[in-house]
């Protein structure tokens, strides 16, 4: 797809970040792991990447707000449009020397998500969309699975760690959901956990405890792609509070009656 100039801007931050990241992420592989000096330079190799990113995006788009993991929110001199960014989903991929990590990058006007990219480096995987545009992986144009039984689809999830406080309630998701569908995934990015049902790959995914920046890109690159993407409690707000579901048409309330309970 041609693009807009905003989200050619996008794809140049994110290959760019891209780039430096898989050259951190070479040497974190070499690291003896140990969290204390593995989990530093992840840090630095995050902190650098956004700076690379808002580099990038506020060179080129001086007055739009900021919004992102590492170096928190400016409103901006048009607080009609922000950034929304985060320079590495997966960390703990990321430090442990798994290559299933992205960049994503979404735009913000209005209060609405109107384009994103989430770029995996480790398989040179661009998944992009602007709003009335359609969603592509690369050149390609994406559509969510046209699956329609559960039995027959894969989902995908975040499964709480450190004794978070949503455990039990993703616990007994699971244990509803596990007999009837084909299977579970837990990948460790949620950036690309949204991008792989944008693709077919999963039927749905849902979360909770997740920031703007997680599923910012995502949430439009999906609804370009067919999917429907909800707040998880429908009366709740996506991006404030933090937990979502979405799926192919065809199998969404199929799916959101197992997770809703």
């Amino acid at each position: 797809m041609a693009g807009s100039a905003n989200l050619n801007i996008m794809l140049k931050a994110a290959r760019k970040a891209g780039r430096a990241l898989s050259k951190d992420f070479r040497e974190v592989e070499n690291l003896q792991v140990s969290m204390k000096g593995a989990g530093d330079f992840v840090s630095r190799a995050d902190t650098a990447a956004e700076k690379i990113i808002k580099d990038e995006l506020m060179g080129a788009r001086p007055t739009y707000g900021w919004l992102a993991e590492e170096g928190g929110e400016d409103e901006g001199q048009d607080p009609t449009r922000r950034w929304i960014v985060d320079p590495l989903d997966g960390t703990t991929n990321f430090l442990h020397g798994l290559p299933h990590w992205a960049v994503s990058i979404a735009l913000e006007h209005k209060g609405k998500i109107v384009a994103g990219v989430i770029y995996d480096p480790n398989k040179d995987e661009m998944f992009l969309a602007e709003r009335g545009e359609g969603a592509y992986l690369n050149a390609a144009r994406l559509r969510v699975s046209g699956r329609a039984k559960m039995i027959e689809s894969i989902f995908a999830t975040g499964v709480p760690f450190g004794g978070r406080a949503d455990l039990p309630e993703t616990l007994q998701d699971l244990a509803r959901l596990m007999p009837a569908c084909a299977g579970v995934r837990r990948w460790g990015s949620a950036a690309l956990d949204m991008a792989y049902v944008a693709a077919g790959r999963y039927e749905g995914f849902w979360e909770r405890g997740l920031n703007p920046w997680d599923m910012a890109a995502g949430i439009v690159i999906l609804q370009e792609a067919g999917a429907l993407v909800e707040p998880l409690e429908p009366e709740d707000d996506i991006l404030s509070d933090g937990a979502v579901i979405c799926a192919n048409e065809v199998i969404f309330d199929k799916f959101a009656r197992v997770i809703r309970g």
